[in-house]
């Protein structure tokens, strides 16, 4: 080292020519990933291709460590700095050049994961957190250990230690442990899926929004995120209304008084429905529309249930609001009398 400083001392002048080599290297580097970037960016959105922008993102970064790795070779090799250093500065290079190969695999990856995650559940950003993380720690684990096998370290006493110190950890951290291993489950199984609509035998319920290492996120109706450890997910009786397809039926009960014309009745709420069917958004036109004398004989009043399909589970609020409208100005416009809600009240 002393013997590099007195020759920058001395002749500072003949490293100049290595430096431009260097920063000349960076430049073009900087200047070779934003073209490249915009290159297939275009293509991604010409051909709606998702591959492309999975390149763009993970080129992103090593693009610059390559040229980093470029120009520091070249300027090494065409300055005056011993051999014995410029030994030093290849094990150095080849250093970065392994971890940039980590980095872009894991966000291979990771994106992979993501875009795996999409196809399965049909959701544009669907992809659990958990699944991203533990294929990308998967890498750089593995990137870290070629690594260190690459500088000479001896991995064997390590990979000792870290099934011991696992063991250890496992056992002080067992309910954490058990959220992982159950958000895992979770992830891989398909039973729950990013973006469905689930509800728990424990009354939480929501859109899936993300599945981390401890939790699972659930947006409910109301815009709030309900955290739920993923073991009780795990534990819990799941209703997924997404599963197996988003479609499902829904119902609008009318109660009419007694002495009704029944089968004037049902015609004219199977009429009324099916019309409303063609303009009426969340509910399904294509599928049967039934009118069932169901539960029938009250105690106060003739009840009937018209049955449909909606597009999903949240479309039945409204489909059942407005029906409910359209069915009671129809009834009352044909003169069929509407059954009062009654009180027995009993004094002595």
């Amino acid at each position: 080292m002393q013997r590099i400083q007195a020759s920058l001392a001395r002749d500072w002048w003949q490293y100049l020519v290595p430096l431009g080599v260097f920063l000349l290297c960076v430049t073009a580097g900087i200047v070779l990933r934003r073209l490249m970037a915009a290159g297939i960016r275009r293509w991604a959105a010409a051909g709606n291709h998702r591959v492309g922008e999975i390149i763009a993102e993970s080129l992103r970064g090593p693009i610059l460590i390559w040229a980093v790795i470029l120009g520091a070779d070249l300027a090494s090799r065409s300055s005056q700095v011993p051999a014995q250093y410029i030994h030093q500065v290849d094990v150095v290079l080849l250093a970065l050049w392994i971890a940039s190969l980590t980095i872009i695999a894991a966000k291979l990856v990771g994106n992979i994961v993501h875009l795996y995650g999409a196809h399965v559940s049909g959701q544009a950003a669907a992809s659990a957190t958990l699944s991203r993380n533990l294929a990308q720690i998967a890498v750089y684990t593995l990137g870290i250990m070629i690594l260190l096998n690459h500088i000479g370290v001896d991995i064997r006493p390590l990979l000792t230690a870290l099934g011991v110190g696992g063991l250890a950890v496992a056992l002080a951290l067992q309910d954490t442990m058990a959220n992982l291993f159950a958000g895992f489950y979770i992830s891989v199984a398909g039973q729950i899926r990013l973006g469905d609509y689930i509800k728990l035998n424990t009354g939480e319920e929501g859109y899936v929004v993300d599945i981390t290492w401890r939790s699972t996120t659930l947006r409910a109706l109301g815009n709030n995120l309900i955290f739920v450890p993923n073991s009780k997910v795990g534990q819990a009786n799941v209703t997924n209304y997404n599963l197996p397809e988003k479609k499902m039926g829904s119902s609008v009960t009318v109660r009419v008084a007694y002495g009704a014309d029944v089968e004037r009745v049902e015609q004219l709420l199977l009429a009324e429905t099916n019309a409303a069917a063609k303009d009426l958004a969340g509910l399904v036109a294509n599928d049967p529309i039934t009118v069932t004398w169901i539960p029938g004989f009250t105690d106060a009043a003739l009840v009937l249930t018209v049955n449909y399909n909606v597009v999903e589970f949240v479309s039945q609020f409204n489909v059942q609001s407005e029906l409910r409208k359209l069915l009671y100005r129809r009834l009352r416009a044909e003169g069929v009398s509407l059954a009062a809600p009654t009180q027995i009240v009993l004094t002595q």
